[in-house]
């Protein structure tokens, strides 16, 4: 009977090896893809995030901005749920709020077990300190960026998340390349000359997990153009700001929406 426990502990041993490398390579080919060729010390950063959290780049989970590795609230939750989190409770800090100026602050506690006395995390937003992708929703980043600290300081995460960043990162590798490639012929590489508006939808559509295609008919459908090439920057833009609304406010909706549109291949028949 030992013998046979010994055996089972020792397939899973070699089970969970085996996907941890799997997941390493994944890691490096989607990085790769989507940033451009990694430097050495990103490489090996990302092989031992890949390795210790089991975070997933194509989920979203990782993003390399401006040369450095960021987790996501997506990949914290999923931390969290990989070490049995017991749960998460947050708080808004009235007396530290002033709604007249978009001024949140919340208090988020996270429970590793039911024992737990709770790792306490604060965040707060407001219009000086947030993307302007998501203007209007200061509470709704406020939330979320309490919640990452307190899970970060209850997993012990080094990394800093994507959504507690103040200021609009530039994307690393390639698409940086290709955005200051842009920006010296005015064009960005669009041609409708939108300068950076196509990496931040398509940085919205990764983050989020979106069908592109899906989401392009919408744009179309919002701007009120035959296409999203036809319509003008500040439509974009509008829609750029809408989509993120709806996607940090609820994102099951948003889905059935896109959703209600045909796609591509169905749309060819």
């Amino acid at each position: 009977m030992a013998h046979k426990e010994r055996s089972t502990t020792s397939k899973v041993a070699v089970s969970k090896a085996t996907f941890r490398d799997s997941l390493v390579k994944a890691n490096l080919r989607v990085a790769t893809a989507m940033w451009g060729p990694l430097e050495k010390s990103s490489r090996e950063r990302l092989k031992i995030l890949s390795g210790t959290y089991l975070l997933n780049v194509a989920a979203g989970e990782l993003w390399l901005l401006d040369g450095r590795w960021y987790v996501s609230h997506a990949g914290l939750l999923r931390i969290a749920e990989q070490r049995h989190c017991s749960g998460i409770k947050s708080t808004v800090e009235k007396t530290l709020c002033d709604p007249s100026v978009c001024r949140w602050v919340f208090k988020a506690t996270v429970y590793k077990s039911c024992g737990s006395k709770g790792f306490v995390g604060y965040g707060d937003a407001d219009p000086s300190n947030v993307s302007p992708l998501v203007r209007g929703a200061e509470m709704r980043v406020a939330e979320t960026r309490a919640v990452n600290r307190a899970l970060r300081k209850a997993y012990g995460i080094g990394l800093c998340s994507v959504e507690e960043l103040g200021w609009s990162p530039r994307l690393s590798g390639a698409n940086q390349s290709s955005q200051n490639t842009g920006s010296a012929n005015g064009k960005n590489g669009h041609p409708n000359g939108h300068p950076r508006l196509r990496d931040r939808l398509c940085l919205l559509i990764r983050q989020h997990g979106l069908d592109a295609g899906l989401v392009k008919a919408y744009a179309a459908d919002f701007c009120g153009t035959p296409t999203l090439r036809d319509a003008s920057r500040e439509q974009v833009e509008a829609f750029i700001n809408h989509l993120t609304e709806r996607a940090l406010t609820d994102r099951e909706a948003l889905l059935c929406h896109l959703n209600s549109y045909p796609r591509q291949e169905e749309a060819t028949k």
